[in-house]
């Protein structure tokens, strides 16, 4: 299933848009989407690695490589 979303540009920023869109030689509704999900995808991670800050902060345990490694029964 395809979904269609719009957005809005002043004549300013609409003309800046269409002029890179044809500088770059990608339509510009494929760049927007790209930009949207990239955007999206860099708002998630950032998210989670606030969550995982958090929880180091809570319980600021380390492991070096050689200890997982072993945890994991890669190195005897």
């Amino acid at each position: 299933m395809i979904h269609t979303y719009t957005f809005e540009l002043d004549d300013v920023d609409a003309k800046f848009a269409e002029a890179c869109a044809k500088e770059i030689g990608c339509p510009l509704g494929e760049i927007a989407k790209e930009a949207v999900l990239e955007y999206m995808e860099d708002f998630m991670d950032a998210r989670a690695a606030d969550k995982a800050w958090e929880e180091y902060q809570a319980n600021p345990v380390t492991y070096t490589h050689e200890e997982v490694g072993r945890r994991l029964g890669l190195i005897q």
